[in-house]
């Protein structure tokens, strides 16, 4: 089996995510996508990523792929209970799984741009192939020629750019704007019913 992982913050899931993540098992024929929230991620305002966001995120997550039949969600980095570095889930993600090739790892290419910076990026390059989607309107991939000389194997995910961030749906959330639109529905009725990112 085929699997591509899709870590991220997911704070929250909104609907570029799922067509990114429909994308790339369409162009990449991937038999799984396995979407896995973080629990505290470690570049992210630790203000904001307590333990009760990390339980509404993986619950909205849930909510979100439950209809598709080929995505699934890991409780990988929740169940560990400590900042997600990466590396670490990718080793882990290798006893669980015995992949025959290297893991797929979406990643937007705004966080790309920064991956030397992770922790231990130099050993992570060698587990894993990124599927990057593009983040931006302006996109160059000339800027990102020196990490694939530097060893990082990573494939375009040539989709066109929706622009919606997660930063976008808490803002309209805290304004009491209508996020029907632009997250899947199950989730703008968990984020009501649960009051998720209410002041």
């Amino acid at each position: 089996m085929s699997v591509c992982i899709y870590p991220g913050s997911f704070n929250p899931i909104h609907n570029a995510h799922i067509e990114a993540a429909k994308f790339v098992r369409q162009e990449f024929n991937f038999d799984k996508i396995v979407f896995i929230p973080a629990f505290k991620p470690p570049h992210k305002d630790s203000k904001i990523f307590d333990s009760d966001n990390a339980f509404h995120r993986l619950n909205m997550v849930e909510l979100a792929v439950k209809d598709y039949p080929y995505f699934d969600v890991s409780a990988i980095e929740y169940t560990r209970n400590k900042p997600s570095y990466s590396y670490d889930t990718i080793s882990q993600l290798y006893q669980i799984l015995n992949p025959e090739d290297k893991i797929n790892f979406i990643i937007g290419s705004d966080a790309f741009r920064y991956i030397q910076s992770w922790y231990r990026a130099e050993d992570l390059k060698k587990l894993v192939h990124f599927i990057l989607f593009i983040r931006e309107d302006n996109f160059n991939e000339n800027e990102f020629l020196k990490l694939k000389s530097l060893g990082y194997s990573y494939s375009l995910m040539r989709m066109p750019f929706i622009n919606i961030s997660s930063s976008k749906v808490r803002e309209m959330i805290i304004h009491n704007d209508n996020i029907c639109d632009i997250v899947p529905l199950k989730v703008a009725e968990y984020i009501k019913q649960n009051n998720v990112y209410k002041i």
